[in-house]
């Protein structure tokens, strides 16, 4: 017999019919779900119900969704999951600023939902890890265990998945990946047309790390790490 509790995901979302939407769904894939249309309670409730990811509408009545992930970046990894009905590359861009996960435009499928919940999820525990264990392309150096990123001996703040993507493609250095191989391989999933995710992800990685950065532009392909630090 399994005594393992499900895993609670909070739902901030102030339109009560997609709230119950999505609830109903996550239900159903056996989550437990605690859900508020405030997200000023969200960030209560992030404290006393410690949710293993948080779904975040990015339009809420007090507090909007940029702020209230900004607030829990201050103190806490959780992975968060953005919902926007806006299908801007500006507002993804500031979603991931705020340090949000993903994102995802309404509409959207349930399906899809529930999958990027559970790739989320699963990535998380499948970040690299390991004391000691370091990437590094000419000032850049990536550190698993702390995940943390230096341009010599300035500290670059990521969001999660930008560590992560930046990470598979040095790991990988010179391999070109598809975006649909960086799609599977940083955020575990693979949906039809979506691949701009990975596009708004190297934009800001690029300029974060300004003339520190790795990443080549393979047209029509996808990216890679260029071999050495001469050669990008």
């Amino acid at each position: 017999m399994n005594d393992s509790l499900p895993e609670t995901i909070l739902v901030v979302e102030d339109e009560e019919a997609i709230a119950s939407f999505v609830s109903a769904y996550l239900r159903k894939d056996g989550f437990d779900v605690k859900s508020t249309a405030s997200g000023r309670q969200a960030l209560a409730l992030v404290r006393s119900e410690q949710p293993s990811l948080v779904i975040l509408d990015l339009m809420l009545p007090d507090l909007d969704g940029m702020e209230v992930c900004r607030r829990i970046r201050e103190s806490s990894d959780l992975p968060v999951l953005m919902l926007t009905a806006r299908d801007d590359d500006l507002d993804k861009i500031a979603g991931l600023d705020a340090g949000a996960d993903d994102y995802l435009t309404k509409p959207f499928n349930p399906a899809e939902l529930v999958a990027r919940v559970r790739a989320i999820l699963r990535r998380g525990t499948e970040r690299p890890t390991g004391e000691g264990r370091t990437l590094s392309h000419g000032e850049l150096v990536l550190d698993a265990g702390s995940r943390e990123c230096h341009v010599g001996e300035t500290e670059i703040r990521l969001a999660p998945k930008e560590f992560d993507l930046l990470w598979e493609l040095l790991d990988h250095r010179g391999l070109v990946l598809t975006r649909d191989q960086l799609l599977e391989r940083v955020w575990g999933y693979t949906f039809a047309g979506d691949t701009r995710t990975v596009d708004v992800h190297v934009r800001q990685l690029r300029k974060k790390l300004e003339d520190a950065s790795p990443i080549v532009t393979v047209w029509g392909i996808g990216y890679k790490a260029a071999a050495s630090p001469a050669a990008s």
